[in-house]
This record gives C-alpha cells, sequence and structure tokens, in this order.
C-alpha cells in the first residue's frame, strides 16, 4: 500500500524537474546563440530549481525506512 500512495509524487517530482531542466537547457541555448548574457543569466537559477526539485522529499511516508538495529 506505501508504493501505490508513492508512485503520484514521485511521477509528479519526476515530470516537474524534467521540465525545469528542458527549461534550463532551452535557456541555455538561447543564451549561446540569441541573448548570450540574458540566457546564460536565467539558466543558472532554474537549474538550481531543478537541482532542488529533484532532490526534494515531498512526504515522510515515501522515505525508505531502514530497520534498527
Amino acid at each position: 500500500m506505501k508504493t501505490i500512495e508513492c508512485v503520484p509524487q514521485k511521477i509528479s517530482k519526476l515530470m516537474l524537474g524534467s521540465l525545469m531542466l528542458a527549461a534550463a537547457i532551452g535557456l541555455i541555448i538561447i543564451g549561446i546563440t540569441l541573448l548570450p548574457v540574458f540566457g546564460i543569466v536565467l539558466a543558472i537559477p532554474v537549474i538550481g530549481m531543478a537541482i532542488y526539485v529533484f532532490r526534494l522529499h515531498l512526504n515522510d511516508q515515501c522515505e525508505i525506512d531502514f530497520p534498527e538495529k
């Protein structure tokens, strides 16, 4: 039952992080081709937010519980 409750959270976290990572890659491409300073400056915070979302723990129930000795 525990894994069934965690699936929507894991999927939404993966989708949101992937979307932000794709946006960052798009900004880097724009930074290289059209707007050199503006695109790179905007890409850095978006990369940081994508990393934050990938490392985010949304619910304590979805964490891996290790048995204590």
